[in-house]
């Protein structure tokens, strides 16, 4: 025999006059939609949703005497919810009373919450640590977002909504280039799930571990051409190496475990969807949250033997050894330099690398390629060994083939991908750097090259005064906005940068010390840097300053994210140079000798914009305002943009 449920009482109206006889509106008691009518003298509570396709009953009307669904026209009687004609399907009422001038509706005492298949896969996504979400909830995601809910009440979880389903997947991206850890991307299905598509490529290529969770519509209209129904599996096929719906049936915090590991071990994409019926259908009841305990294997790999001798004997006939680190090194980096130093050897680094090591450190070169300096050139093009840890060898990065070299990597396919290496070591770095410091300790006869670096340091430093004297009445010149940086910018600061002029010249003038920097590598997508930040700050804002960097148009992109930095107080400092140009693209149709072509900008004033948000907007146009604009950017308390205008041909 079943209890009876007590009635609660929620006041849904305080004055009784803002509800005209004749009309209906929608209010909630608890969690219960109810459509409230005012007929006949009487106030009545119908359940919102017509038992047609649930149509919401309070955004309709009352005509002819009846009360009229707004989206299918099925008519209910207002009081008792009954429709014309006999037919058995009426609206559920609820209990209305008036106190005063106030109306209350009683409903049922709500059930205690039933664990659902929701419920079971995000615990599982918690207990692998996967606590982070950006993202958009809607109606096809509900389920899964009620489930998350729980777990941030809990203090397990924490959600931040965006406003744009690209931004959250580019800040899931810069949450794991900077941790090392998948954080989750989240859209309903549809448009929702299609927005995270270049954000996920973006780690993918730069082997970013990151989960993305997508609502999808019923199973039951899947392929019939319901409303935005998009085959999201299908459509994910290139861009997750685990991708795949879940079931009534399916192993459901397998799955999960499943989806977090491939992110962990392979540093690539995963993708959930969950069909709408799915994501509230009570967990089966023998299953259980898992745990990541024993489930994944220690990455400590050793290099194989065979490959160990090779290039400890290339490494011990060396004199002039350099060392290059990319982002894969960004772990190990302190060992490495300690190997450098028993070497006396220049430590470069790519460009996703900028910032793995002082740019004042005694070995410290800066970094090689088209965004590099001439130092790091100049000491590969001296060398007489390449040692490589954690680096693609992309074109952008211009590691030259024709110098013998060792290559560091955890990836077998990354060793050797374009041309052959002389020694390819495939195992984690940490482990490889024992090793070769034991078979080399001792043994080395290199030349100490450090007071080379100094000389090389003193020419690019003079370069670089000349090039700051240059002037334009059009705005200022990105090296200005670089040497005020380095000024101001904290030592222990994450700098997320876009693409674009306004990067290469970062890349060039930027003097880190012990900044971390996130960009999109491989991808190279407008657009990055402000939702980068974002997943920065969630991941260490409360240890680290936070900055980005951008173009105008980068920031375009994703300009209205300004507002999720206001809500969340997000303690982001953004540098955005004004040129009113895609200059970058400029400069590609001059070199590919054709006219310059709708490259131009039509931009707001991004700093009275930033203060419309909320925030803190400053402008900037002459050199003499910009230090002290951008240590007022950096001492205040909270989210703040800093625009200054600068001259394309200045760069």
């Amino acid at each position: 025999m079943t209890s009876k449920k007590e009635t609660v009482w929620y006041k849904v109206l305080s004055n009784k006059d803002k509800l005209p006889e004749g009309r209906v509106q929608t209010v909630t008691a608890g969690h219960q939609g109810i459509c409230l009518t005012h007929f006949e003298g009487k106030f009545s509570a119908l359940d919102n949703k017509c038992p047609h396709q649930g149509g919401p009953l309070g955004e309709g009307s009352i005509e002819n005497g009846l009360l009229r669904c707004p989206w299918h026209g099925w008519d209910f009687h207002p009081c008792t919810g009954l429709p014309p004609g006999g037919y058995d399907d009426g609206v559920t009422t609820f209990e209305v009373k008036e106190e005063g001038n106030a109306v209350y509706v009683g409903i049922p005492e709500e059930p205690v919450h039933e664990e659902t298949v929701s419920d079971v896969m995000v615990q599982t996504m918690v207990n692998w640590g996967v606590n982070t979400v950006f993202g958009m909830v809607g109606h096809s995601n509900l389920g899964v977002a009620d489930a998350m809910r729980r777990q941030e009440k809990e203090g397990k979880l924490k959600y931040i909504g965006v406003r744009h389903e690209g931004a959250a997947a580019f800040a899931a991206s810069g949450y794991a280039k900077l941790t090392g850890q998948p954080a989750v991307c989240f859209g309903i299905a549809g448009p929702g799930a299609t927005n995270m598509f270049t954000g996920m490529w973006d780690a993918k290529v730069d082997r970013a571990p990151l989960l993305a969770l997508s609502g999808q519509v019923n199973t039951q209209v899947v392929g019939t051409g319901a409303f935005q129904e998009v085959d999201l599996v299908k459509a994910f096929n290139t861009v997750a190496e685990f991708n795949h719906a879940v079931h009534l049936n399916s192993n459901h915090s397998e799955l999960m475990s499943l989806a977090i590991k491939h992110t962990l071990i392979k540093r690539d994409v995963s993708h959930l969807t969950f069909p709408d019926e799915v994501a509230f259908t009570k967990k089966p009841a023998k299953e259980k949250a898992q745990t990541p305990e024993n489930r994944i294997t220690p990455f400590n790999i050793s290099p194989p033997k065979e490959m160990v001798e090779k290039a400890t004997t290339m490494i011990l006939s060396s004199k002039r050894p350099v060392i290059i680190v990319g982002h894969g090194a960004r772990f190990n980096m302190s060992s490495i330099i300690t190997y450098a130093k028993t070497l006396n050897c220049p430590v470069i680094t790519t460009f996703k690398g900028k910032g793995l090591i002082a740019d004042h450190h005694e070995l410290g070169c800066g970094v090689l390629g088209r965004s590099g300096t001439p130092i790091a050139s100049w000491f590969m093009n001296e060398s007489d060994l390449l040692i490589v840890f954690g680096a693609s060898f992309s074109n952008h990065t211009g590691i030259t083939p024709k110098k013998p070299i060792i290559q560091v990597d955890f990836d077998p396919m990354a060793l050797s991908k374009f041309h052959k290496v002389d020694a390819a070591l495939w195992g984690e770095i940490s482990e490889t750097l024992e090793i070769l410091e034991e078979k080399t300790k001792g043994k080395t006869n290199t030349t100490d090259q450090r007071s080379e670096i100094v000389e090389r340091w003193e020419l690019w430093k003079e370069e670089k005064q000349s090039r700051l004297r240059d002037n334009s009445s059009k705005g200022l010149s990105s090296i200005a906005v670089f040497d005020a940086m380095n000024q101001t910018t904290p030592e222990n600061a994450v700098i997320a940068v876009d693409v674009g002029n306004n990067t290469y010249s970062f890349g060039r003038y930027f003097e880190p010390i012990h900044q971390s920097i996130l960009m999109s590598g491989y991808l190279g997508s407008i657009g990055f840097a402000l939702p980068a930040a974002m997943g920065a700050w969630a991941a260490q804002g409360h240890e680290r300053p936070i900055w980005s960097v951008s173009g105008d148009g980068g920031l375009g992109q994703y300009l209205t994210e300004i507002t999720t930095l206001v809500k969340y107080n997000m303690n982001i400092k953004h540098i955005v140079l004004n040129n009113s140009e895609l200059g970058k693209i400029s400069k590609e149709q001059k070199a590919a000798e054709l006219d310059v072509w709708q490259t131009a900008l039509k931009n707001p004033s991004f700093a009275q914009f930033a203060t419309n948000c909320g925030a803190l907007g400053v402008r900037v146009e002459k050199i003499e305002d910009l230090i002290p604009a951008m240590e007022k950017v950096r001492d205040h308390d909270g989210p703040a943009l800093l625009e200054v205008i600068t001259d394309v041909n200045l760069i």
